[in-house]
């Protein structure tokens, strides 16, 4: 079940912390944060943001315009996908403010697993933007980019400067010292599972994922009225994951000569023939039987007409 609207702000001198998570909708309190944010400079960490709908935007863009009117300066961190795909629609969206980073979404098609790879706005460098390699934990293979680069990057054109950085990556290591990033590079990429809410401990979803297909289980035993199982795992809807057709260790494929075609044909033979035999119905029966009857009425009719 999705999170509702949660925010909690830090402060550290002139410059604020202000972590959202949930979902951005009507129902959020955005407006009561502004008396909580002094003039400065104000990080908004929206990492574990969920979704936005048309009235949160408003809301969103309402209470942007309400702290810049009292000289706060807005740095966004760790956008999440639903944000920037709203910082792409809107123009307004993110005021005269900056996005310092963001997530970038990744799905592995061969363990069907979604990540998020954290990204610095100023590593992105000159356009054309291609998103940056990204490896699954899994399989440890190069992962597919899970939108389109021209449109998922289209915010970097207008993207502006940060305004003291230093202070601002300052700031970020001693309010959220789990969030400002090392030099190591742990913690940037993660699953689109976030972590834990601000003030509970369960697990919600920053996107929804795709709903995959039962898996199969590994049975060799015959389906009732049909030839026996092959030995299958279950994949995506599309094909794409382990055990689809065109990959080996589907049954019939070329790569897999102990489920080949000629062995499934001869199973499935073997199969029909221990099938108990097919009653015939009474109403063939009745046919017979006076096709019989007829036959011999000719016979006896063939042979009166030859005596005479």
């Amino acid at each position: 079940m999705s999170q509702k609207f949660q925010a909690a702000v830090n402060q550290r001198e002139d410059v604020s912390y202000v972590k959202l998570a949930g979902v951005i909708d009507e129902d959020n309190q955005l407006g009561e944060l502004v008396d909580q944010i002094p003039s400065g400079t104000a990080v908004i960490d929206l990492g574990e943001i969920e979704r936005i709908n048309s009235c949160g935007v408003r809301d969103w863009v309402n209470w942007l315009s309400r702290l810049e009117g009292q000289r706060t300066k807005v740095v966004l961190v760790e956008c999440s996908p639903a944000i920037v795909a709203q910082i792409n629609l809107v123009n307004n969206f993110t005021g005269s403010g900056v996005v310092k980073s963001f997530y970038v979404p990744y799905f592995c098609p061969e363990c069907d697993e979604e990540k998020v790879l954290l990204v610095e706005a100023t590593d992105m460098g000159p356009a054309p933007h291609e998103p940056p390699t990204c490896r699954c934990d899994e399989c440890d293979l190069v992962m597919d980019f899970d939108d389109m680069p021209d449109s998922y990057f289209a915010f970097l054109g207008n993207s502006r400067r940060m305004a003291e950085p230093d202070k601002v990556h300052s700031a970020m290591r001693s309010l959220a010292p789990n969030k400002a990033g090392g030099d190591d590079g742990k913690g940037k990429i993660r699953s689109r599972v976030s972590s834990p809410a601000i003030t509970g401990g369960a697990k919600s979803a920053s996107l929804p994922s795709v709903p995959s297909l039962p898996s199969i289980s590994r049975s060799t035993g015959s389906a009732p009225g049909g030839p026996p199982l092959g030995r299958a795992t279950g994949s995506n809807p599309g094909g794409a994951g382990k055990g689809s057709p065109s990959r080996p260790g589907y049954p019939g494929h070329p790569g897999n000569p102990g489920m080949s075609s000629p062995h499934m044909m001869a199973a499935g033979a073997g199969s029909m023939a221990d099938r108990a035999p097919v009653t015939q119905p009474r109403g063939s029966a009745m046919i017979y039987a006076l096709v019989g009857v007829l036959v011999v009425l000719i016979a006896v009719l063939g042979y009166l007409v030859v005596t005479k």
